[in-house]
């Protein structure tokens, strides 16, 4: 084929292969799941759990919305919940990654089938339609067809008119990467490829504030998956779409190290700072990398709480107040977690450093082992920090969420980050039972541990002849300076920390050799980040907890319903939360025997209470728990409870009171309420969110027991007072104004509606003369 080309071409083309190869040589690699094993462990188990759970799915049905928008006549419905109410078919896109991964994991040949199968269907559903497009989008060609026109309405949540169906697509193009790059299916990468064209085309003749519009519209890993596709051909056009397809308003502040990320939606932005770091691995720019690396830092180091999630109510909260997190009954949100640590895995590669691993390994240990039932299988949506509160799971034929998406990848893909090389380096980068074949050196190893349970892992290596490279084992952030020891075929090995923070041992490695080591860990207590006396406990990287109850565990195994992923039932106060005394030294948790169980013991808290006993986090399931204590000393308590108890009784009261709830300007509580708008408008004040119009928005509020007397709304407002009017099932039940008195503050107003009874209440907020409405943050109804 080459002689049929001009020479001119000819070098072109092997000069971009020549970069890419170049860019390869220069960062570090993780190796493919299909050259590294698990062997027993808490991680194999969760790994089979994940298997049945994707073995339960019904492919047809994950399929469908990709067939029936293709026009296929299909054999199987969709799924329903968020699968049928505007985010049709983007959990299809994380099965196929899922089934890509578990299959490089286990070799598995039912999973081999159910991949090859799925891309054979999408590949006819993509020739049906013509054009290269392919997705599950209701009506999605319509829209697509209004953004080539540069016809475009974008808010945080929605573009024109549907729910983030960039964000849907975005999920089928990382799903034919993986089935492609990690499952080895050859049809996936032509697929990807005509998908990217497609996209290309159609947004060919945007210009820069069309696409920054765009942008506006949650959208995923979209400008990832664009600078993937320009790897993996080395056509720069790919790039240069990637880099269109990032947020500027995002980007720039972070490259000029700004934080604006108060208030922000976490698990929008985290995929596009993925994103600014894959493109930065094919640029020569410096904001990439500048904008990914200070976002990093600043969402572990300041946003984030000791299992390693982030975000309250799927939003950043500010860093210097968490008590959003302990109150709330949403708190990390499982993907948050799942993305963050795809960001560390990529600035790792740049830059080797083990503060990456470090995160990475509390995260994994935590919040992703933590995330999946480890029997009955099913995901976990939110984690609250709130104390004594639980966790909700999902169940395969019932919940389609965001997190279940993720949540089939994270457990399918243990083996990623355990090892990594780059030319003579073999990183030993966690400590997890497992087998490692480096098939470019013919190196084979074995690591032997039963970590966390045993302070140690042993290295076995097992091939033919001398191999001449550096191993480099982590020395992690929790061993302390001197502690850990090395020992190459039973000799002591001296310790030296390298700049990246891994111990090196260069020889030429042969079969038998073994190297042992020996990680000692400690209990420390760890404060949240805003400077207050809450404080968690942690044992090496382990996050320590306690069981507390399992009363009312409403909605446990999540039904279909629109919010099931959030753990409604009671919450109990948390002023009567016990207090730890802060002495001249802290008495941390001992641990009581060989099962990695500790005790605090009972004259360590203020109160008169029995010890309590902690374990691993990750290991309490079907209860509540604890992670969080406040540590005061004796002057601090009183007042300390108090301030509680004067915030949460309100709280609590009024949780009491709602028959139902909206937070305006927010995704899940808007799209749960039958959210409709025209000219809306939204935003966020100080972390309150709000939305207003310059003409009308309505939700429907569920009254099932028609027991409610008063509408609830607060107000965000603003000097213009202007009127609006506040319309209950199509008539006028106020034409609402604010005074000057109350202009620029937060202010409630109560409703009566005793006269209503209805099972569903259409509220609509509406606009006089086309005057912006007053900035709407909540709504309650009330008993």
């Amino acid at each position: 084929m080459l002689s049929t080309l001009k020479p001119i071409y000819i070098l072109f083309i092997i000069y971009i292969c020549s970069l890419s190869a170049s860019a390869q040589s220069d960062r570090v690699q993780f190796f493919p799941l299909d050259q590294v094993k698990l062997l027993d462990s808490p991680f194999k188990q969760a790994q089979e759990v994940d298997k049945k759970y994707i073995l339960a799915m019904d492919v047809d049905r994950l399929l469908a919305p990709y067939m029936k928008d293709a026009g296929i006549e299909w054999k199987a419905e969709n799924y329903g919940n968020w699968e049928n109410t505007g985010l049709d078919g983007h959990i299809g896109g994380h099965y196929l990654s899922a089934l890509a991964m578990m299959y490089a994991s286990t070799g598995d040949s039912e999973i081999k089938s159910r991949l090859d199968y799925m891309v054979g269907q999408l590949n006819l559903a993509q020739q049906k339609n013509g054009n290269g497009y392919l997705g599950g989008v209701p009506n999605g060609q319509k829209i697509w067809n209004e953004i080539k026109e540069g016809k475009i309405k974008a808010g945080g949540f929605s573009l024109n008119d549907r729910w983030v169906p960039l964000y849907n697509i975005h999920k089928i193009y990382a799903g034919l990467r993986d089935a492609y790059l990690i499952g080895g299916n050859q049809d996936a990468r032509e697929m990807l490829i005509k998908l990217s064209d497609w996209f290309y085309e159609l947004t060919q003749d945007l210009s820069v504030g069309q696409f920054q519009e765009m942008l506006i519209s949650e959208h995923g890993g979209m400008n990832e998956v664009f600078a993937d596709v320009a790897d993996m051909t080395g056509d720069k056009k790919y790039l240069i779409l990637a880099e269109k397809m990032s947020h500027n308003i995002i980007l720039d502040p972070l490259a000029k190290q700004e934080d604006n990320l108060t208030g922000m939606h976490a698990n929008t932005q985290i995929p596009k700072v993925i994103g600014f770091q894959r493109i930065a691995q094919l640029s020569e720019e410096n904001k990439w990398n500048n904008s990914a690396t200070y976002f990093w830092e600043n969402v572990v180091n300041q946003r984030s709480v000791s299992i390693g999630g982030n975000s309250v109510r799927e939003h950043f909260h500010p860093k210097d107040d968490f008590s959003s997190m302990l109150s709330s009954d949403q708190g990390p949100e499982t993907c948050n977690t799942y993305n963050m640590m795809r960001l560390s895995e990529k600035l790792f590669e740049s830059s080797p450093d083990r503060k990456y691993i470090d995160y990475y390994e509390r995260a994994l240990f935590n919040h992703i082992l933590s995330s999946q039932h480890p029997d009955k299988g099913g995901f976990v949506y939110f984690t609250p920090m709130r104390p004594k509160h639980y966790r909700v799971y999902s169940q395969p034929h019932e919940n389609f969420w965001c997190c279940v998406g993720s949540g089939l990848e994270n457990h399918a893909k243990y083996g990623q980050v355990i090892y990594a090389h780059k030319n003579d380096d073999l990183f030993v980068n966690l400590f997890i039972a497992s087998e490692l074949n480096w098939e470019e050196k013919d190196v084979k190893l074995t690591q032997e541990t039963t970590f966390p349970y045993s302070e140690n892992t042993t290295i076995k290596f097992d091939h033919k002849g001398k191999k001449k490279f550096n191993l480099k084992i982590r020395y992690p952030n929790w061993v302390k300076g001197g502690e850990m020891k090395v020992k190459v075929n039973g000799k002591d090995f001296p310790v030296t920390l390298s700049n990246d923070g891994y111990v090196i041992i260069s020889r030429k490695w042969k079969s038998k050799d073994q190297v042992s080591v020996s990680l000692p860990m400690h209990t420390k207590v760890e404060y949240l980040a805003d400077g207050s006396p809450w404080a968690s406990f942690v044992h090496g990287p382990m996050v320590l907890a306690a069981e507390s109850g399992t009363d009312e565990l409403k909605g446990l195994f999540a039904d279909d319903s629109r919010m099931g992923h959030v753990a409604m039932g009671k919450m109990y106060p948390i002023f009567q939360t016990d207090v730890l005394k802060k002495k001249d030294q802290i008495v941390l948790p001992t641990k009581a025997n060989d099962e990695f169980k500790f005790y605090l013991a009972k004259n360590d808290f203020h109160a008169n209470t029995e010890s309590v006993s902690l374990i691993p986090f990750y290991t309490i399931h079907e209860s509540r728990y604890q992670v969080y204590w406040p540590i005061l000393s004796e002057g601090e308590v009183e007042s300390f409870k108090n301030d509680l108890q004067s915030k949460d009784e309100l709280i609590l009261k009024l949780e009491s009171l709602t028959i139902d709830k909206v937070a305006s300007g927010e995704q899940q509580p808007e799209s749960e309420h039958n959210f409709k708008a025209v000219s809306s408008l939204t935003g966020q004040e100080n972390g309150l969110f709000w939305r207003s119009t310059k003409s009308t928005f309505q939700y429907v509020l569920k009254n099932p027991e028609e027991a409610a007397k008063t509408l609830r709304v607060s107000y965000l407002t603003g000097s213009d007072g202007n009127p609006f009017k506040v319309v209950i099932n199509g008539t006028t039940l106020v034409t609402e104004k604010f005074s000057l008195e109350e202009a620029n503050k937060l202010v409630e107003r109560d409703y009566d509606l005793s006269k209503i009874q209805a099972k569903e209440i259409e509220l609509k907020f509406e606009s006089i003369d086309g005057k912006e409405t007053e900035k709407v943050h909540y709504i309650r109804l009330l008993k």
